[in-house]
This record gives structure tokens, C-alpha cells and sequence, in this order.
């Protein structure tokens, strides 16, 4: 996996079309790293998740505000796709965060009562601990309240 600063330096070399950075962004201060890098503009993901007007269910929402950094698995089983996912989804779906198998994505099967359980285990960009005041579920990135 390459990180996205990475990306855009060597995307630069050779493309001079816009370019969209996302993933661990959080904040304004990620949003001006990655125009100082090259970048036209970044896409912020997961800090929206626990606003009001998001259709997130409450569970999820509660989770993303209440998790940090430390409560993010890096996995392929659910899909066969690296992705990042939150440690207490993990566990609500039955399973050990920290001894899950790694999928072979040729032979993933969903029909397995535990794989099905696990298609709820709720994904987020690893930018939790970026996130300041991510505990203070309501507030706006600007610091206002929603």
C-alpha cells in the first residue's frame, strides 16, 4: 500500500490533471498538507460519519466518536480487500480483532454464519487519532455545533 503523499509526488510526475487525496484525512491542517504536497483538494470520509444528517445507524456513529487510533484493525477477511475496520465491530460480530485469519480473496465464501456477522464490521479511514475533540460527538470540523 502506498501512502497518499507518496502517491501524489509520483502522480505529479507524470499527470497534470486534478487530483483528489483522501484517506487519514481529518482535519484542516491534513487538507493543507495535502494542497502544500500537490494535491487539488482532499476528501474527508469517516469524520462525517457521527454528524446528525449522516445515515449511519447509532451504533456506528457512538463507535466512530468513542474509538481512537488503537481501535483500528487492518484486515482482508470481510472482503478480500485490505480495509481498516473498528476493533468493537469486530467483536459484536463474534470474532477476536486480534487473531483474524487472512483471506485468500479467490476463495471467500459469505455464506459462513461468521462471515455473514462480520459484513457488519464498520470500516474507517485510519484518521481517528487526528481527529481533535473526536469525543465530543456533535461537532462540526469547524468547531461548531450540528
Amino acid at each position: 500500500m502506498i501512502s497518499p503523499f507518496a502517491f501524489v509526488a509520483e502522480t505529479r510526475q507524470w499527470f497534470d490533471g486534478p487530483i483528489a487525496l483522501s484517506g487519514a484525512i481529518a482535519n484542516g491542517h491534513a487538507i493543507r498538507a495535502a494542497r502544500m504536497l500537490g494535491a487539488d483538494f482532499a476528501y474527508i470520509g469517516s469524520a462525517f460519519i457521527a454528524t446528525r444528517e449522516a445515515n449511519a445507524v447509532e451504533g456506528y456513529k457512538q463507535m466512530i466518536t468513542s474509538s481512537s487510533a488503537e481501535d483500528i484493525v487492518y484486515s482482508n477477511l470481510f472482503t478480500g480487500v485490505h480495509g481498516n475496520y473498528l476493533k468493537p465491530s469486530i467483536m459484536a460480530a463474534g470474532m477476536d480483532p486480534d487473531n483474524l485469519p487472512t483471506s485468500d480473496p479467490s476463495k471467500n465464501e459469505f455464506r459462513h454464519r461468521r462471515l455473514r456477522r462480520a459484513r457488519e464490521a464498520q470500516g474507517v479511514e485510519a484518521d481517528l487519532g487526528l481527529r481533535p475533540g473526536r469525543r465530543q460527538r456533535g461537532r462540526d470540523l469547524a468547531g461548531g455545533r450540528n
